[in-house]
This record gives structure tokens, sequence and C-alpha cells, in this order.
């Protein structure tokens, strides 16, 4: 779950990481004031799901609160279109309005957790303002790493060794070495999967300000942050995936090709995209269904289907083990029975009661195409979706 700049600020500001003096606006005349209290120059900060902002006109300089007015009421109720959201763009329902600060320097710091080796990495760069993608393929001897043990934490002599490696002055590297603790300190209590400061600046007066912060948490965490999980603003999240999510349906993201797809099972669902791009299609989706035994999950699975007017064909690929055939089967019926579906269905079924599972669809009178194979059915699926109704 994502969050925006100004609520991780807060949480960053919770935990002793210093962070700009600012306010959040939703209209231009709260823009005005907010800027006029803080006196000065300002930045004016879209607050949008994504990065990318400041090259697409998300974030601007304002020198008096009536600049700061026009430059939010030009940014207020727009879309916002960068590198990492799609051709659409995402709402721009408030901006942060923050006090500008003179930066001398711009670094790195983030936390992720290291899947291979099983443990949170502070990742730290004197190279901080751009992507740190970026970085790492120019000039990756910039990027230093710090694994984390977390039965012993985050230790100071990380952050001696990452604050030396950023080349900051002797003097800001104990400030430097108390904000990283505070940082993983954030990271653990909150159940982070990301916490970034991208950039932290070195300011003119030689402090260190994280002038911006991305947050993301573990969305199997949120029943013990239940004050997070309110932050999460539905609006920036792609209709699809908010309807799915309130279906129940938890492992779905939508993708922009124009075939459907229902699987049972993460890496069987990854596969089914290669191969349907392999024959020559494009997914409209990712979506395991999981292993529950759930007529109800697989109706609601078509609902999604019918309701995205990109998809024009409907591929069913399952492999039962704990999963039953049968199950799946009957789901796929009553979500015929319930809603008028015109879309072309492909069916592949394979495992526990799998005979019984084609007799429920054979008896059912509903149109579809069998697949013999898993390659069989994403051939035919393509197919079906050049011709496919929605």
């Amino acid at each position: 779950m994502k969050i925006h700049e100004y609520q991780a600020k807060a949480l960053l500001a919770e935990f002793g990481i210093p962070v700009p003096k600012g306010g959040v606006a939703t209209t231009p005349a709260e823009a005005k004031k907010i800027a006029g209290e803080l006196g000065g120059k300002v930045a004016i900060k879209a607050q949008v799901y994504a990065g990318g902002r400041g090259k697409a006109g998300g974030i601007k300089v304002a020198n008096t609160p009536e600049e700061a007015e026009r430059l939010a009421r030009q940014m207020l109720g727009t879309r916002l279109v960068t590198h990492q959201t799609t051709p659409e763009g995402v709402p721009v329902s408030k901006v942060l309005v923050e006090k500008a600060v003179n930066v001398e320097h711009e670094l790195y710091l983030s936390i992720i957790f290291a899947t291979a080796n099983r443990m949170p990495v502070m990742m730290a760069s004197e190279a901080g303002g751009m992507d740190i993608e970026e970085v790492a393929r120019v000039t990756p001897e910039k990027i230093l790493l710090e694994y984390i043990d977390p039965a012993t934490g985050f230790q100071a002599f990380q952050g001696r060794k990452l604050a030396y490696g950023m080349n900051l002055n002797p003097a800001q590297i104990r400030p430097a070495t108390s904000l990283m603790t505070n940082l993983y300190k954030l990271f653990q209590a909150r159940d982070c999967s990301l916490a970034e400061i991208n950039p932290l600046v070195v300011t003119s007066d030689g402090e260190l300000l994280a002038l911006d912060a991305k947050l993301n948490f573990d969305d199997s965490a949120l029943f013990r942050h239940k004050d997070i999980e309110q932050l999460h603003d539905l609006e920036q999240e792609d209709p699809l995936e908010v309807k799915a999510n309130e279906l129940g349906i938890k492992n779905y993201i939508k993708m922009d090709g124009n075939i459907g797809c229902m699987v049972n099972g993460a890496g069987l669902a990854m596969a089914v995209m290669d191969l349907l791009t392999h024959a020559g299609g494009k997914p409209a989706n990712f979506l395991d269904t999981g292993t529950v035994n759930d007529t109800g999950r697989i109706v609601n699975a078509f609902k999604v289907f019918t309701t995205d007017p990109s998809v024009k064909a409907i591929l069913v690929n399952i492999f039962g083990g704990m999963a039953r055939v049968d199950v799946i089967a009957q789901g796929i019926v009553e979500a015929h029975n319930q809603m008028n579906i015109k879309l072309p269905l492909v069916v592949r079924l394979a495992g526990t009661n799998v005979e019984e599972g084609k007799r429920i669809l054979a008896e059912s009178g509903i149109k579809y195409t069998e697949a013999s194979d898993f390659y069989d059915a994403a051939r035919k699926a393509v197919e079906a979706a050049k011709g496919g109704k929605n």
C-alpha cells in the first residue's frame, strides 16, 4: 500500500527525521494561505502515487503567495502524466505547499527487503535526486549497501560507513547516522516494504533534510496498522483494482492488453502472461484466484473482466491441486447464469476433479472453447481476442 508524500513526511517527522515546513492544500486559496504563513519562496508539489513529477510539471516554485495560488489552480483538478503512470495519468486533488530550501547537495537513501538475503538492506548514494535505477546502470559504484540483521537492528558503524561513503563531511556523520537509525526504526515499526528519501539533501547551512519521501507498506501487515490503512487514497489507484479488492480478489493487477486471465497460482499466472505474449497477444491483467474453493470468487473475477472495456476474450487456465477443478467450473457456470457474458471464453482445465469439471461445463450449455494444453490455451485465447466483443 502506498501513501502520499505529505503523509510519509509526517511519519518521518514522528520518528525524528527532519523534513521541510509545509502544509497540504485542496484549493488555491488554501495554497495561498499556507504560502503566506511560510513566507518567502515555496514549492508547490502535486500529491500523486507516482514518481517523475518534476519533469512532468508536478513540482513548481512560487516566489509569492499569489503565485502559489496561481500554480495550485493550474495543478488541482487535473491529471498528471509521468513515466510511472498510464497515458491517462493520475488525478491531482491535493498539493503540498512547502518552504523552499537552499540545496547544496542531493543524496539518496532507502530501505527495502533483499529477498535473496532474507533481510532488509539500506541503500545509499551520493547521486540523489534522480532515478536510482539510472545511477545503478551508469555508475553502479555509487550505490552503497548495508544489510541489516533483524536480530540486532541497524548499527551505528553501518551508518558511519554509509555516511562516509556518501562523502559527507565529518560534522554531518553523526546526524546522518542518527537519521539512518531512525529511518530503520520507522521501517520496522510500521511494517514498510519501502522507505525512500530521494533526495535527502544537504542544505546551505549544512543540515540534512528529507526533501522528498516515499513509504510503501506490507499489505499483509495492515491489520496491525489501522491508522496507516486509513491513509490510503483510493482515487489514486486503478478503478478496476479497487473494484477487484472490494470483491475480495486481492491478487489482481490491471495491465494494458485485451485478454482477461483467470489463473490459480502466481507462478502459473506469470507463465500464462509470458505465453500469451509469445503467441502474439497481450494480457489485460494478472489474476491469481488462489487455492480457495469458492465459486463466489470465480463469479467476482468475471464481474471484473466484464467491467474492463479493454477485455476482448477471457482465458481460464486452472491446474487444480488443493483447488478443485469442479468448483472452478461451477463458478464459471454461475457467472454466466448471473451475467450476460458475450466475451469469447477459452478454458484449459487440469488436476483435481478435472473430469467432473469438464462434465459440468459441457452440460451447462454455455459457449466456450476448450484447450488441450497450456500452449493450445494461449494460442486460442489470442485468436479469440481478435474477434471478441465486450
